[in-house]
């Protein structure tokens, strides 16, 4: 098991028994150093459960002004600590990766802490299932999302720039489900993206593929949409039709 050091360590470059010691002590101390100031540890425990957030919503949540939670912001995606991800006009901060969530579950252990559960304010309405542009949002897509990762419909390309590659069961099952697959795969659009979600601020799948599957879902009537709003109601076709084929639990 990796200790504390181990990790710190680890999230910036990897330890070889040439290195000196001063450059391990300097960059633990450097990541240290910037977990230690409170407002900046406070908005990282914060994106703990892997949810995105604005610069606005950290720094109500570290009680400082915004422009003070920017160069907070700042330092911590220098030493990569959060990553920024740019959708419209806003930029949602998470944290960088794993590794970062694992030295931060190790400081909160030996601190006697835990992180705080993520409370959306989204309209109920709005959570479970929604359009976001071409392809659904809410908490079955990301539920969606999850599945077709877990069960390798969709993999994650090497470049980690948030694109999907389409695997060949993804293709033989898409095919079957009267998608045209050919067509996307010539398009121009990428094939399939995480799109972060407004409310649940974890990805569902954008891209041909998830405007494929909502067009789909409509024709054959797992969804309807409502007619004044971007909500999608699931209908009880639609809720068998999600656990048999995704295995996805589309009842609210």
């Amino acid at each position: 098991m990796k200790t504390i050091i181990d990790l710190v360590t680890g999230l910036h470059f990897v330890y070889h028994q040439t290195m000196s010691v001063e450059l391990a002590d300097a960059a633990i101390a450097r990541v240290a150093g910037a977990i230690a100031e409170p407002a900046r540890a406070r908005m990282l425990c914060n994106l703990m459960d892997e949810r995105a957030r604005t610069s606005t919503e950290l720094a109500v949540i570290a009680e400082i002004s915004p422009s003070t939670a920017s160069v907070h912001l700042a330092r911590l995606k220098q030493l990569e600590l959060v990553k920024v991800m740019a959708q419209g006009k806003h930029r949602y901060y998470s944290l960088a990766d794993e590794r970062v969530a694992a030295t931060l579950e190790s400081l909160m252990v030996l601190a006697g802490t835990r992180a705080k559960s993520f409370v959306p304010n989204t309209p109920t309405h709005l959570r479970w299932a929604r359009t976001c542009y071409d392809h659904m949002a809410g908490e079955v897509a990301v539920a969606l999302h999850d599945r077709l990762l877990k069960n390798k419909w969709i993999t994650k390309t090497s470049r980690d720039n948030g694109a999907y590659e389409l695997t060949a069961l993804a293709t033989r099952e898409l095919t079957a489900h009267g998608i045209d697959v050919p067509s996307m795969l010539s398009g121009r659009r990428r094939i399939a993206c995480a799109c972060l979600d407004w409310s649940e601020r974890r990805p569902h799948v954008g891209g041909a593929v998830g405007a494929a599957i909502l067009r789909s879902a409509l024709q054959h009537k797992w969804v309807l949409k409502d007619l004044d709003s971007r909500v999608l109601r699931v209908t009880k076709r639609g809720e068998r039709e999600f656990l048999g084929r995704f295995g996805v639990q589309a009842r609210s």
